[in-house]
């Protein structure tokens, strides 16, 4: 299996992940993927792409079996308002499909918004930049290849 561009990043910044695939036929939401896993829904991470008013796209990590506050992002970004991306600007904006984007290796480096309560657990699961496939790492590691801000993001 060819690397993807998360992959090479995490293998050029020698951050240590597994590799963990999936059955996909398309878009898998989070907490499905985490079962088709085996493991629970709040460690399987989904990537979700926001825009501020002034501060552009940025990307919240959260677990999968929870919801984005708005409001606590946009504090976070030093906006007043910030909105989900439509899902058809996904591709253009990051590289990735809907379902397949990691927080790494996209189009853009885009600020990282990471939920706080991951560096409790001793490893998370993200994308690895296709669908069906997922990275297990430390949380912080990934805050540190992603160059992530800690922040309460959930409702």
């Amino acid at each position: 299996m060819k690397a993807t561009r998360a992959m090479e990043m995490l293998e050029k910044a020698k951050v240590p992940y597994q590799l963990l695939n999936y059955e996909s036929d398309g878009f898998t939401p989070a907490t499905e993927a985490a079962a088709k896993l085996a493991i629970p829904p709040e460690l399987m991470f989904k990537t979700l792409i926001v825009r501020g008013e002034r501060r552009g796209v940025v990307l919240a990590l959260i677990p999968g079996n929870g919801t984005l506050s708005l409001r606590k992002l946009a504090q976070q970004m030093g906006d007043k308002r910030a909105e989900m991306v439509d899902a058809s600007e996904i591709t253009r904006l990051t590289g990735y499909v809907k379902g397949g984007v990691s927080p790494l290796g996209g189009k853009r480096a885009y600020p990282v918004f990471l939920e706080r309560t991951s560096l409790g657990q001793q490893y998370i699961a993200v994308s690895a930049g296709v669908r069906g496939l997922a990275l297990r790492l430390a949380p912080a590691d990934l805050a540190r290849a992603t160059n992530a801000t800690l922040a309460d993001l959930l409702e």
